[in-house]
């Protein structure tokens, strides 16, 4: 069996489908010829852990943890953890700051280059030498964000001459939130160089989005390979109670940032309320993970309050049983033109799970394409009011239903999907065991 070395910052975590996503490439790989062998810290700056995800992982993958020193008890000290405004899920945003958080968002931003997590990258390359002196591995692959985990596959790319994918989950300097750091102009020409340098000297690169897969394609001649998120076919097979509460219920799961506050949605839910009693009673906004304080607040002065659960961190089990449970599912996107092009890692997960996806966000993003394209929700415009979509899910249930998962637990591990398949190949792709199969397919590819 072939051995492969997986850098990644999250393992596990509850960051969402695409945060899990090298947790879910190692539970497929080994049967498919691969030993993972996984280098993370052993004291990561994470929300919360989801030890779920642990059981899923098979024996034979071996784990490498190191610590990792970063600049973040310092901040939350200094801040307070998620109680100011524009500091809880997503800091690096646009919105109004104060002098504290502009200070330390600069020096954050002009100190740390390209993440908070650089100060890794020297100690673990020499560790990495080290261990794969006696260790051997046929591929190294690193995921990010963070960006820094790129430039430790590059370390050892250079000194040991292992071939190295480097994952791209996020763009780089392409990033929706990348132009709102405060970066003097040396250190953002740094970024540019630093990015050039992990695409050019990678074997290969795979990206998450076939926009973001064009970009890169654009900026080297290294090849940029396609291998998207998905959703794991095992994570559905648990069989529900049917719900007997009569509410109508809209959930949101994972973070909810304020930079993607759809402010119209609840303006349309109130509305709602004031036409129907019956609406308002049966109404129930149901978020479950890290929710932002001006979204709360939002819903609140909405009138909504009474409507509203914070149901907090759950394990990804009772997530998924969440989504299953829906009426509607939210999907608010973050605003940013570079956000239109990558798809958020839930989207898989939410499409997934059977109720109509309420998107919120650009229309002509590449999120809207990929429900429409597989018939499983709608894009509303920031500035749309969705409030015949919600109507006619209230009045009719499964009218902008699907009652068939999207993937075929039956979908060969390396089949490979053409977007002229039609809807159920089109599904099909996005499989957890069939993008393991392609990856796999990928790895061993690159080390003939």
């Amino acid at each position: 069996m072939r051995r492969v070395l997986i850098i990644t910052y999250y393992w596990p975590s509850t960051g969402g489908s695409g945060v899990q996503r090298w947790v879910k490439f190692a539970k497929y790989l080994p049967a498919l010829g691969w030993q993972p062998v996984v280098y993370t810290p052993s004291n990561p700056e994470q929300l919360a852990v989801d030890d779920s995800l642990l059981a899923e992982i098979p024996a034979e993958v071996e784990v490498l943890k190191q610590p990792i020193r970063e600049p973040y008890a310092l901040y939350h000290k200094l801040m307070g953890r998620g109680s100011s405004k524009g500091a809880g899920v997503n800091p690096i945003n646009a919105q109004k700051k104060n002098w504290k958080q502009r200070l330390m968002l600069w020096v954050r931003s002009n100190f740390f280059v390209p993440d908070p997590r650089a100060g890794w990258v020297r100690p673990s390359v020499g560790f990495l030498c080290r261990y794969l002196s006696e260790h051997p591995v046929d591929m190294i692959v690193t995921t990010g964000p963070p960006q820094s985990v790129h430039l430790i596959g590059r370390g050892l790319h250079r000194a040991l001459g292992v071939p190295w994918v480097a994952d791209f989950r996020d763009p780089w300097t392409r990033m929706f939130f990348f132009e709102n750091l405060p970066l003097l102009p040396w250190v953002r020409r740094r970024h540019f160089k630093l990015e050039k340098s992990v695409l050019d000297e990678a074997t290969a690169v795979v990206s998450v989005t076939p926009r973001v897969q064009a970009d890169f394609a654009s900026m080297t001649s290294t090849p940029v390979h396609l291998i998207t998120n998905g959703y794991d076919e095992s994570d559905f097979a648990a069989e529900l109670p049917p719900r007997t509460d009569g509410k109508f219920r809209i959930v949101h799961t994972g973070l909810f940032a304020s930079d993607g506050n759809p402010l119209e949605l609840w303006n349309a839910l109130a509305g709602l309320c004031s036409e129907s009693t019956d609406f308002a009673s049966r109404l129930e906004i149901r978020l479950a993970g890290k929710v932002d304080p001006e979204i709360v607040d939002s819903i609140t002065e909405a009138g909504l309050g009474a409507q509203l659960r914070l149901l907090g961190y759950l394990p990804h089990p009772e997530s998924v049983a969440e989504l299953r449970q829906a009426d509607i599912i939210l999907l608010p996107l973050r605003h940013g033109a570079e956000y239109s092009k990558v798809y958020p890692g839930k989207i898989f997960e939410c499409m997934a799970a059977g109720p109509a996806v309420l998107g919120i966000g650009p229309t002509d993003s590449a999120a809207a394409e990929l429900l429409i394209s597989t018939g499983t929700g709608v894009m509303f415009d920031w500035s749309e009011n969705p409030a015949e979509f919600i109507r006619t899910c209230h009045s009719e249930p499964k009218a902008y239903c699907h009652s068939e998962p999207l993937v075929s637990c039956h979908s060969e591990p390396a089949q490979q999907v053409k977007e002229s398949d039609g809807a159920d190949g089109r599904a099909a792709a996005y499989s957890r065991k069939a993008l393991a199969g392609r990856m796999a397919i990928l790895l061993t590819s690159l080390t003939k």
